[in-house]
């Protein structure tokens, strides 16, 4: 797993090279349409629109690419990308990439057991810890486009997860690290972690 996730760091250096750098201040007019689910500064108040403030650049830009070209599927959004640029795209990013991300809370209940998954992974199952990627407080990895999961709502995490899982969605990359690790997760993991990742910060 290892030398996998190196192997993805490697792949998303290459080809981060030709993104666009984004413009925050031109964003800011150009995600006006986007305030209406996500929040105006992207601190989504619904559970199942994600918060998009705080969140890496470089992530955000690959969803929206991905969303746009078809390989990702969110409904939600069909249309809304097709009349942007590349550049649009970019500056959308930077603007809610530079915001203040909201914090969550976690929920008693199940936060031990989402905490052991987050932290030490399922490793008879060959399944990693979730803080190689997503780092110790969930803040992500900018840099190689990891995103950002701290103070995420927990209703939109367990839909990816459980999304990745069931093969819904796959713009994980060739190396399907994603779809592999959800592919180990029961719908209790799914709903544990969810809800630890909800209120880290």
């Amino acid at each position: 797993m290892n030398k996998l996730i190196v192997s993805l760091l490697l792949t998303l250096g290459i080809t981060g090279l030709a993104q666009a750098a984004g413009d925050a201040k031109a964003g800011q007019a150009k995600a006006a349409v986007c305030g209406a689910c996500h929040g105006p500064d992207g601190n989504s108040m619904a559970p199942n629109f994600p918060k998009l403030a705080g969140q890496g650049e470089r992530y955000l830009t690959k969803q929206m690419q991905d969303i746009k070209s078809g390989k990702r599927t969110v409904l939600e959004m069909t249309g809304l990308l097709t009349n942007l640029s590349d550049q649009d795209l970019s500056d959308i990013a930077a603007y809610f990439s530079s915001q203040q991300g909201s914090v969550g809370a976690a929920d008693p209940k199940v936060v031990a057991h989402g905490e052991e998954l987050f932290r030490g992974g399922k490793l008879d199952q060959g399944m990693p810890s979730c803080i190689g990627c997503h780092s110790p407080n969930g803040a992500g990895n900018a840099a190689a486009g990891f995103p950002h999961l701290g103070g995420q709502h927990a209703q939109y995490i367990a839909k990816q997860l459980t999304d990745f899982r069931e093969g819904n969605r796959t713009n994980d990359g060739d190396t399907m690290i994603m779809r592999s690790i959800a592919a180990k997760m029961s719908n209790k993991d799914i709903e544990a972690v969810s809800n630890y990742v909800q209120g880290l910060h």
